[in-house]
């Protein structure tokens, strides 16, 4: 479904090429001071325009419109409804989007949506499956940082198409890894994936809901309704699989439950334990290339040479540590409000 949370409920709804995207905040305290501004910062961390060389050449403005949930500056504690405007959607591109119906791109959901909702799906632009649909996510970030203040969860590229950023020795040196991998997957007429780290420090000990709500769960929950997410780890992740218990395990080294390592990724049994939260995310390659592939007609019933044009991501994950950090915000205010 398109709703997540309990305590701090988000509701989004919209598609691509549609009219508009946007969400509904439930459970947003009442007295928290917001205006449109303080969206603009995190909406430019995810904006096309921030990526030229490896980002979709569509440009929106994405304007937050708040339509209901505040009032001089203020939240109400009604519920916050935020919408930002579909303008530059290409409608020549329509003719192509309707190709997919009986040529679904590879790796797309054009099969999978087509077969489930039938001829009703608006695949124009990927319809709600689109990373058009991350815009709102970002937009409840924003809110949530709010409600958890002073926790601040940072998220950035950890990896692109296979290239290790981490040993980069700057800012500069990483542009230029950045660069060089997106031009060469750019000249071949390809996409490539990339992995994001987020971290969080000042988390209080005892969030989360075992069995079924922990913080693990639920954070993996709302972290793979972005497109493209193919994996998450928290701490030492599939590494710790390696280890023997003595490498693994985390001693405590102080009353208030500090740890000498981290390797559980600040979460025990489904609870945060005081320590640094800390999970990577693996992000899957750009479904949409320009690179001829063969794949199945449904039409002729035959094998056919098939390649996408239009305006696409050359490296989608080049935009998603906002949007990272934007999941990992939501749940944990959802998680505190709960414990309130």
């Amino acid at each position: 479904m398109n709703s997540f949370g309990e305590k701090f409920r988000l509701e989004i709804f919209g598609e691509s090429h549609g009219p508009a995207v946007g969400i509904v905040l439930d459970g947003v305290p009442a007295g928290i001071h917001l205006e449109e501004d303080d969206f603009l910062e995190d909406i430019g961390r995810r904006s096309p325009a921030s990526y030229p060389a490896g980002s979709t050449s569509r440009h929106e403005k994405d304007i937050p419109k708040i339509v209901s949930g505040v009032f001089e500056g203020t939240a109400t504690g009604a519920p916050l409804c935020i919408i930002f405007d579909n303008a530059d959607t290409d409608p020549d591109s329509d003719a192509e989007y309707a190709r997919y119906v009986h040529i679904p791109r590879p790796g797309h959901a054009d099969f999978t949506a087509a077969f489930k909702y039938g001829h009703h799906y608006d695949m124009r632009g990927g319809g709600q499956f689109s990373g058009r649909m991350t815009l709102p996510l970002v937009a409840a970030g924003v809110v949530a940082k709010k409600i958890i203040s002073p926790m601040l969860p940072s998220a950035s590229l950890l990896s692109i198409g296979g290239e290790d950023l981490s040993k980069c020795a700057d800012e500069k040196s990483v542009s230029e890894a950045v660069s060089r991998a997106v031009g060469k997957a750019t000249s071949e007429g390809d996409s490539i994936g990339g992995t994001v780290r987020c971290i969080c420090d000042g988390v209080p000990a005892g969030l989360g809901e075992p069995f079924f709500d922990s913080v693990e769960s639920e954070i993996s929950h709302l972290v793979f309704s972005i497109p493209g997410a193919r994996g998450i780890e928290f701490g030492a992740g599939f590494a710790s699989a390696g280890m023997k218990g003595s490498q693994c395990n985390d001693p405590f080294t102080d009353g208030k439950g500090s740890t000498a390592t981290n390797n559980c990724g600040g979460i025990n049994g489904g609870i945060t334990n005081g320590n640094r939260l800390s999970f990577d995310v693996a992000f899957k390659p750009p479904s949409s290339i320009a690179k001829v592939q063969r794949t199945f007609d449904f039409h002729t019933g035959k094998i056919e040479d098939f390649s996408v044009k239009g305006r696409h991501d050359v490296c989608f994950a080049l935009r998603t540590p906002v949007i990272v950090e934007a999941c990992c915000t939501c749940v944990l205010a959802d998680l505190m409000l709960r414990n309130r």
